[in-house]
């Protein structure tokens, strides 16, 4: 809530904003991994969730963090994708969501949510593509030396 240094279980460091940013201009990212599946529980949480989710301008998702965006109802009646390695799991989750399972990721209003790590950055290029244009995307994937997959229904990891 009050933004700073946050930490993966893989150590990995993020620098976050405090929520206040959130309220114009801000994009809420919500990740996956292991967690996800102690916070769906976490009535507290979600409800806090929730109201940062409904506030944000644009909700992006990574692997299960679709879980918790679709616990929080706000995916009722849109599509929305996953990990394909845990789909299952986040299809249990919320049976009101249009679960797409061959997609990279998925765009429904502000939300866009996306299959495994990976996907991620492929979102990401994909939100700055909608946003700034398809060559900022171009450059950004250029610039860190990435294969964009740019096309959401490419999905190579769906049997």
């Amino acid at each position: 809530m009050k933004g700073g240094l946050v930490k993966s279980s893989q150590n990995a460091e993020t620098m976050t904003q405090p929520i206040a940013h959130l309220a114009n201009e801000g994009i809420l990212i919500i990740p996956g991994g292991k967690g996800t599946r102690k916070l769906v529980k976490d009535s507290e949480w979600i409800k806090k969730l929730k109201h940062l989710s409904l506030s944000a301008p644009n909700v992006l998702t990574i692997c299960t963090g679709d879980a918790l965006l679709a616990k929080i109802e706000l995916l009722n009646d849109k599509k929305a994708t996953s990990n394909k390695r845990a789909f299952d799991w986040v299809k249990s989750v919320n049976k009101s969501v249009f679960w797409q399972e061959k997609a990279r990721w998925v765009v429904s209003g502000k939300y866009y949510t996306s299959s495994g790590v990976s996907a991620g950055i492929d979102i990401a290029l994909g939100f700055v593509a909608d946003q700034h244009g398809r060559k900022t995307a171009e450059k950004i994937a250029f610039d860190i030396e990435y294969v964009w997959n740019d096309d959401p229904n490419n999905d190579l990891f769906i049997s």
